[in-house]
């Protein structure tokens, strides 16, 4: 099969960026490893700030998807090789592709949470992610503790997997503090009379409305934040969690009794992604992401003519910049097209 791009990907970035291509006039092979596209919007309820549905964005962007693209979804890359200006594509579907150029968007994937043994993830039944947390929100279940109860009190842990040296993730997520901060008005909507705690490094409401709705979270729904970092979580016999934290305010320690803990899991470079760094030779930055050519004026070329990257394949993006930046590798996929 021949073909002008390649995408690598069916999250939003790929989406967007087929969408655009297609209208541009491009012929597109777009691949996806799951069963569905959306990626990992697709697996949640509300979007912040506005608190908007995330089905209906993919919906929106979908509606833009036509019949002129060739899509194969549970696919993936085996091998890829370069001959001249082509890419020779090997799929798991025994199919190959021969294609002008690629885009890679093979998005993010959620730190491990049991890589932070102290905060007792996998270990009690009572911590869980805000991944898992999300889950329980876009299926209209019950938020209860492992003993069927509901919680009383609730904990949000910022920086999961972010902004630690220890485990060489230095960066920030970027998207964790408004999460929580959106997740803990949700829990309160759905149970008025728990207490949620939100401990955080420092916050980073960067985004237009993200104030405030910080601001709303304490002022209507009593929202309680402490700058702090958690050293350790144990269990009480009747399945609560106790958990020790440094109050970096007012430099002393506090010790917490809460019914569940919620962990901001914080995103790393995908499988896919590092699979196609390998295959592709190409260059990394300091977090092991994709280094683009120029992050100012080329943010989406990389160092292998030919191959772009979009969305979180380069760094940790909210959806709007991820949608941004896919809309920017089509214009640059577009004028590579037309001068080659």
């Amino acid at each position: 099969m021949n073909t002008d791009v390649l995408i690598i990907g069916g999250g939003i970035a790929g989406l967007e960026a087929a969408s655009i291509i297609n209208k541009l006039g491009h012929k597109i092979i777009l691949i996806e490893k799951e069963k569905q596209l959306g990626g990992h919007v697709a697996l949640w309820d509300k979007l912040f700030p506005d608190f908007k549905k995330a089905d209906y964005v993919i919906e929106q962007i979908q509606a833009n998807i036509d019949n002129n693209i060739t899509i194969y979804l549970s696919t993936q890359v085996v091998t890829i090789t370069k001959l001249n200006k082509t890419f020779i594509c090997k799929l798991n579907n025994s199919n190959t592709i021969e294609s002008k150029t690629i885009l890679i968007t093979t998005g993010y994937d959620i730190f491990d949470a049991r890589l932070k043994e102290e905060y007792g993830y996998g270990i009690f039944p009572n911590v869980i992610t805000s991944v898992e947390l999300e889950t329980l929100f876009k299926n209209n279940k019950p938020i209860l503790t492992s003993h069927g109860r509901t919680p009383d009190r609730v904990g949000f842990i910022h920086c999961v997997g972010s902004r630690d040296r220890k485990i060489n993730n230095i960066y920030c997520s970027k998207v964790c503090c408004v999460t929580a901060v959106k997740q803990a008005i949700e829990l309160k909507q759905k149970l008025p009379f728990v207490e949620a705690y939100c401990f955080y490094m420092d916050l980073r409401m960067y985004g237009l409305n993200f104030e405030e709705i910080y601001n709303e979270s304490q002022e209507k729904y009593g929202v309680t934040f402490i700058r702090g970092r958690l050293s350790e979580t144990s269990e009480t016999h009747d399945g609560k969690l106790i958990i020790k934290v440094e109050d970096t305010l007012l430099g002393r320690p506090l010790r917490m009794t809460m019914d569940l803990l919620i962990l901001m899991v914080g995103m790393i470079r995908s499988e896919g992604t590092k699979f196609l760094i390998s295959e592709l030779n190409l260059d990394t930055n300091s977090s092991n992401f994709i280094n683009p050519t120029d992050e100012h004026l080329l943010p989406n070329n990389t160092n292998v003519k030919g191959v772009f990257v979009a969305g979180t394949a380069t760094s940790p993006k909210s959806i709007s910049d991820t949608i941004a930046d896919a809309r920017s590798a089509a214009f640059f996929i577009h004028q590579y097209l037309l001068n080659n």
